[in-house]
């Protein structure tokens, strides 16, 4: 699977557990650290973490590696990294003080 197929995979899971808000950037050509972003929201701190669940659980059947997982439910923002992909989850809250999204903007 190359990276565009896991990030679609990645946004369809997130579509299917009902995550809100899923974006998927292309920074192929700006960043040097990964081809695309996913972010997504949930809508509490338990869907958040089933969101998380979902993610790792589906794409280690699909045979996808997760390379690392940091962050927090409790802080509202987990971060899961597939080397081409990175995952970034997040509450209403967080998203919106960290607002990624700006940074990314131009890239959906």
């Amino acid at each position: 699977m190359n990276s565009e197929e896991l990030a679609k995979r990645i946004a369809a899971i997130l579509e299917d557990r009902k995550a809100e808000d899923i974006k998927v950037y292309d920074v192929r050509g700006t960043s040097s650290v990964t081809d695309f972003n996913v972010a997504a929201t949930g809508l509490s701190t338990p869907h958040l973490r089933a969101l998380v669940s979902d993610v790792r659980s589906a794409l280690k059947q699909d045979g996808v590696p997760g390379y690392r997982a940091t962050g927090d439910h409790e802080s509202g923002w987990v971060v899961l990294d597939y080397i081409d992909v990175i995952v970034h989850l997040f509450i209403r809250e967080a998203r919106e003080y960290y607002d990624l999204d700006s940074l990314w903007a131009g890239k959906a």
